[in-house]
């Protein structure tokens, strides 16, 4: 057998050590993998391995594995013709689509639209208002925003232009800035809109029922429909129609009144929220997953039917609303979220297509994932309800500070899960692990001031200590952004997902975009309550030391963080543009249209799609190219 000296052994090792990186090198690139920097695998104490060899049955893998099925099943259902289109409205609705839905989709497909079907929420908002005579909803739509101080604006469209705003604010003119790119294909109408930051329609669950099997009544797809707007309709704002007017939407103000007392009305009546025998056991095994109570159900997480009873105090919306003007009575209001008992017409948010400085992403302090703090980062103000000196603890901010607080959570047990020792890969509880020193090193959630106290917030003396106010783009130099509620809905999402950081939502609103949002693959869900959040971070982070006895040890998962976060980034990028809004905007606004007409029944597409079968051919996105620009 052939034999080597040291030195050419050492340099055939150097070699095959050069070759081997090269490799693997190449594979990462061909793979579109980013290459993290060496430190980066290991957490600062040096006792964190990534587990890339272990089968891994963490509960957070199966639920990004079931995502990950979930959305490759919504990918493979989308229509990429004209044709797909039509059918598949045709047969999900049960009635043609409305008339400018051939201007719609072209206006849709022009500007990339990734899911051309993906527009569920809209039908759902408009489904009762088939319940409705047409001109009552028109009548009501005209006049509600004549009463200023029940926070109501208008938008009115004649002929093919935005004919003036009324009650006017900045969030009818950025409303009307949407509208006007695509004015040009609407009918004549009246759009009410909701200027106040809470919600306001919550319609009881017997009425709602009513209304929704009238609308399922009319379901006909009928082969003489025509696709014109029928003209001449009485019931708009206008001096001189004699039409009669409708004009009491029946508003009722409870402010600093417990809003599940209104909220439990619209409930089925065997519900959580309506049935007090039912346990709250019960309800969470709707949607959190047993073993280490991960958000496993993202959609029920936020039903206050479901989770009512055990949030309903938890909650500043819930329990200590600074505004309620809500009415029982189903009402065409336009609403930039709701919960999920509201009837209010969700349309995308005025915060987001704005452009504000202080919600828009901002890549200057977004660097990529390994140089990143194995952070997670929150600012705000104590806003959220109406804060008193009995009250602040319970409200949802106040107790996301709480809980990441290293001081206050120094002596509190909070359970997480830990790698059994006798196998590894796998999981058990552990009941008492203390994160005050994982707080101290690993989060970063304050107030920056104080706000919306009554009588005053000098109850706060002492409480807090305030953090230096930062931009949203600084909080990307954390690998974890939290984004919980305030009065309503977040402005910050958007931007969440845009970054390189991997966005954990909480929250009880719903908003026009979430069901093209997949919890476990575009972000990491929360619980109302935080009960899972140091699981969801030791998992992401790591912490202990493998073998310790009596410790908890969970290996980090930097890998799936970074996988996240990535995913959520390229996927904000194809369906959270200001085009997407303008499409969804757009598709609301022709099917609110024809929920207005008064030969509603009759009035629609009634073609089979031919005529745009060489618009489809010739578009980027038609079938040869795989559906894809």
């Amino acid at each position: 057998m052939p034999t080597f000296d040291r030195g050419k052994r050492q340099f055939f090792f150097l070699l095959a050590a050069i070759a081997a990186g090269v490799f693997i090198i190449n594979i990462a690139l061909i793979g579109g993998v980013d290459l993290p920097k060496l430190d980066s695998w290991h957490h600062d104490n040096g006792n964190f391995e990534e587990h890339a060899a272990v089968n891994d049955a963490h509960p957070i893998a199966s639920l990004m594995k079931d995502a990950d099925a979930a959305f490759n099943a919504y990918e493979e259902s989308r229509s990429l013709t004209f044709r797909e289109t039509v059918v598949k409205y045709r047969r999900r609705y049960g009635r043609h689509p409305p008339p400018g839905f051939r201007d719609w989709y072209k206006f849709a497909k022009d500007r990339n639209v990734h899911n051309i079907d993906d527009f569920s929420q809209i039908m759902d908002d408009l489904r009762p208002f088939w319940g409705m005579v047409p001109a009552e909803i028109r009548s009501l739509a005209a006049h509600m925003s004549e009463n200023e101080p029940r926070g109501i604006s208008g938008l009115h469209i004649r002929d093919k232009k935005i004919w003036k705003l009324t009650n006017q604010n900045w969030r009818v003119e950025t409303m009307a800035t949407m509208v006007e790119k695509f004015v040009e294909f609407l009918p004549d109408m009246d759009i009410a809109m909701n200027r106040l930051d809470q919600p306001r329609v919550v319609v009881p669950w017997d009425d709602m029922q009513k209304l929704l099997t009238a609308e399922q009544e009319t379901r006909r797809v009928y082969p003489d429909a025509a696709a014109e707007w029928t003209q001449n309709m009485t019931g708009f704002l206008n001096e001189n129609d004699t039409a009669p007017v409708i004009t009491n939407p029946e508003w009722y103000s409870k402010p600093g009144e417990q809003y599940m007392l209104i909220a439990k009305e619209a409930c089925p009546p065997d519900s959580h929220a309506r049935n007090a025998a039912s346990k709250t056991g019960s309800a969470e095994a709707l949607y959190k997953e047993p073993q280490g109570g991960f958000v496993t159900n993202f959609n029920l997480s936020s039903d206050l039917c479901t989770i009512g009873p055990e949030v309903q105090g938890k909650h500043g919306f819930l329990f200590a609303p600074s505004t309620i003007v809500a009415s029982k009575r189903l009402l065409p209001v336009f609403g930039e979220c709701k919960v999920n008992v509201n009837s209010d017409i969700l349309f995308p948010a005025n915060m987001y297509y704005n452009n504000d400085d202080r919600y828009a992403y901002d890549p200057t302090y977004d660097y990529d994932w390994p140089d990143k703090h194995d952070t997670m980062i929150w600012r705000g103000v104590t806003s959220g309800g109406t804060n008193t000196a009995d009250n602040w603890k319970n409200m949802h901010r106040q107790r996301l500070v709480l809980i990441s607080n290293g001081t206050v959570m120094a002596n509190k047990e909070v359970q997480i899960l830990s790698e059994d020792p006798a196998k590894q890969g796998t999981y058990q509880g552990f009941e008492h692990f203390i994160p005050g020193q994982f707080a101290l090193n690993h989060t970063d959630v304050g107030f920056t001031e104080a706000f919306a106290c009554v009588p005053n917030c000098n109850f706060y003396d002492g409480v807090w200590t305030y953090k230096n106010m930062t931009t949203l783009s600084q909080q990307f130099e954390s690998k974890f952004v939290v984004d919980v509620d305030g009065h309503s809905f977040s402005g910050r999402w958007h931007a969440f997902l845009e970054s390189k950081s991997l966005g954990i939502k909480s929250t009880i609103f719903r908003e026009w975009h979430d069901s093209r949002l997949f919890a476990w693959r575009h972000f990491v869900p929360l619980d109302n309550r935080y009960d899972e959040i140091y699981s969801i971070l030791t998992y992401f982070i790591g912490i202990g030391k493998q073998g310790a006895k009596n410790q908890p040890y969970v290996p980090r998962h930097d890998f799936e963080g970074r996988k996240l976060a990535r995913q959520g980034r390229e996927w904000a990028k194809k369906v959270l543009r200001s085009e997407d809004t303008e499409i969804y905007m757009f598709r609301l606004l022709i099917e609110y249209a024809r929920i207005i007409d008064d030969n509603r029944d009759r009035i629609g597409y009634s073609g089979d799609g031919s005529e745009l079968d060489k618009y489809d051919a010739t578009h980027p996105f038609s079938p040869a190219n795989g559906g894809h620009a």
